[in-house]
């Protein structure tokens, strides 16, 4: 940055250098006939000029890549920020709101950083110069330019003000108008099914619209303010040059002088057009900034704690333990806790089963075991310790999930299976899949290479979901939590699944959400969740026998109208 301010000065100096030689050339070798000086002066004046273009092409070269740079770190912060802010967090943001601040709003603040900011301190060293140097030459004509400064200045202030507000309407909408269009493409299959592309394309008019309107505010507001900047220094010029003319004629100036000042004068035109632009850039940057901050200033609430401890795979014994647990979503709109007074223990090697009605809060609860979310009451222990004293790198290590919508990302087969061991052998990707029973994936085109497309939807229901599944069973983790994984597969594949599965199982701590009958032979016992809190924990035959509102629930008599935990998180 400093080696660019320098060679920008340095060139800028060059360039205002140059109506000083011209004033030397006229008023000495022209007009005193002395043909001699005339050659080294014009030399002078021409190495000026080719000193100016050296250092503009050096000082662009290095102004774009040090301001490239500067961005890419800045990008690369806020990645690592949002990769470390909870779900919560995500859960009350729209993905097109957080694409705009890491794409547009960064390439916003950096066309500041790199050319605004650098602009600014030349041409108000630059004004300064060449006022003191027009001062010198001829201070009436000198306080006449000086006093352009008070109705531009007064101009711009009022400028500064209504554009920082139109440039932030401007800059939501386009969140908004992204959030339109990544939802239009991930959920094309519906739009399709529905027959509703005229409703969209409705939705997205009327987004395109306001974010159009608003940048026509914004561009009035630019076109007033950048003709009143013309307007003013184009009048000073020309009362100058009246002025001036009347100076040589009484010989109170000379020619050269006149030259001199009148090329000097010219050289504050940029500098004050300049304005209108590097005020829009620096508003809209002060908005980006403002809202790339609001991502950045939110905290990391599920961090690691003071003195966390890590944990090593070999010395994991798997014991679970739900004390008085309770959960509430963050934010205003969650009156009531969704988890309240759960008690449960998780014996190592064994495998429980959630089982409840929709919206007891069975996929909350197993979202509190990797620490997607925290407890807000009573504590999660894992061999005792309490999972917010250990590391959390560490701990999603041991712990394994699979959801029970698979997410899979815009990459090859190999790459997203990848996720659950970045290390994982061929041998072991093999064995994984044949588990999740997910061979289908050899009869891609292109196998383990093949790109599944964004969200893996080239695949089907089922076959993403035994995908991740595989990704899960292939991190070999010494506590595997799955929130129905079996839902999308037909009878003859889950049973595979499930016998495949049971072996895993053998040496796992399992905790999982179970809403099939058959999937409960892969449980040793089986926690029945009502209400937010466990009501009864006992082997599938003892609940079977004994607790009626688990037996509703198998058989698919219970009132499954409970409000669902996961609308209720999107609410809060």
């Amino acid at each position: 940055m400093l080696t660019m301010l320098a060679v920008t000065l340095f060139g800028v100096g060059a360039g205002i250098v140059i109506p000083l030689v011209t004033k030397a050339i006229i008023d000495g070798p022209v007009a005193g006939g002395q043909r001699g000086k005339l050659l080294p002066l014009a030399l002078l004046a021409f190495g000026l000029g080719a000193v100016e273009a050296v250092l503009t092409l050096v000082r662009r070269w290095v102004q774009a890549s040090a301001a490239l740079g500067i961005e890419t770190s800045m990008r690369a912060d806020l990645y690592r920020h949002l990769q470390g802010l909870p779900v919560s967090f995500h859960d009350r943001w729209q993905s097109g709101q957080l694409l705009s601040r890491a794409i547009s709003d960064l390439s916003v603040i950096r066309r500041f950083i790199g050319f605004g900011l650098i602009f600014l301190v030349v041409n108000l060293l630059t004004y300064i110069t060449v006022i003191a140097l027009l001062l010198r030459l001829d201070t009436a004509l000198g306080l006449l330019v000086v006093a352009w400064t008070l109705p531009i200045a007064l101009v711009s202030r009022s400028f500064a003000r209504h554009y920082f507000a139109i440039s932030r309407r401007v800059q939501d909408q386009q969140g908004d108008v992204a959030t339109q269009v990544e939802e239009a493409a991930v959920g094309i299959r519906v739009v399709k099914a529905f027959g509703r592309r005229r409703l969209v394309d409705e939705r997205f008019g009327t987004a395109a619209r306001k974010l159009y309107g608003s940048s026509m505010d914004s561009v009035r507001l630019r076109a007033r303010f950048w003709a009143m900047l013309d307007v003013i220094p184009n009048l000073g010029l020309g009362l100058t040059l009246l002025l001036g003319a009347a100076a040589v004629a009484h010989q109170r100036l000379s020619l050269g002088g006149l030259i001199a000042f009148l090329a000097l004068q010219l050289q504050l035109v940029w500098p004050i057009d300049a304005l209108g632009w590097l005020l829009a850039v620096g508003q809209e940057a002060a908005t980006a900034a403002q809202r790339v901050y609001e991502v950045l200033d939110a905290p990391l609430e599920i961090a690691d704690r003071p003195g966390a401890q890590p944990l090593t795979p070999s010395h994991v014994q798997g014991r679970l333990r739900f004390e008085r647990v309770g959960f509430r979503y963050p934010g205003p709109g969650s009156r009531r806790p969704v988890l309240h007074d759960v008690r449960l223990d998780v014996e190592p090697g064994e495998t429980v089963a959630l089982v409840g009605a929709t919206g007891s809060g069975k996929t909350t609860l197993v979202s509190l075991v990797p620490r997607l979310y925290d407890v807000t009451e009573g504590r999660i222990t894992l061999d005792g310790r309490d999972l917010r004293d250990l590391e959390l790198t560490s701990l999603r290590r041991i712990v394994a999930v699979g959801f029970e919508e698979p997410i899979l990302f815009s990459a090859s087969v190999r790459e997203n299976l990848l996720l659950g061991d970045p290390g994982a052998s061929d041998r072991r990707i093999a064995e994984a899949l044949a588990t999740a029973q997910a061979e289908f994936v050899f009869d891609l085109p292109w196998g383990l290479e093949t790109r599944i497309g964004e969200q893996g939807l080239s695949l089907s229901g089922g076959q993403r979901q035994r995908l991740a599944l595989a990704r899960a069973v292939l991190a070999r983790p010494q506590v595997l939590v799955l929130d129905d994984p079996l839902s999308a597969l037909d009878v003859h594949t889950e049973a595979l699944v499930e016998e495949a599965l049971a072996r895993v199982l053998a040496g796992t701590t399992g905790l999982i959400v179970v809403h099939r009958p058959s999937t409960l032979a892969l449980a040793d016992r089986v926690a029945l969740l009502e209400g937010g809190a466990i009501t009864a924990v006992g082997t599938h035959a003892e609940l079977l026998a004994a607790v009626p509102s688990y037996r509703a629930i198998l058989s698919q008599d219970a009132d499954l109208a409970v409000p669902d935990s996961q609308t209720e998180a999107a609410a809060s």
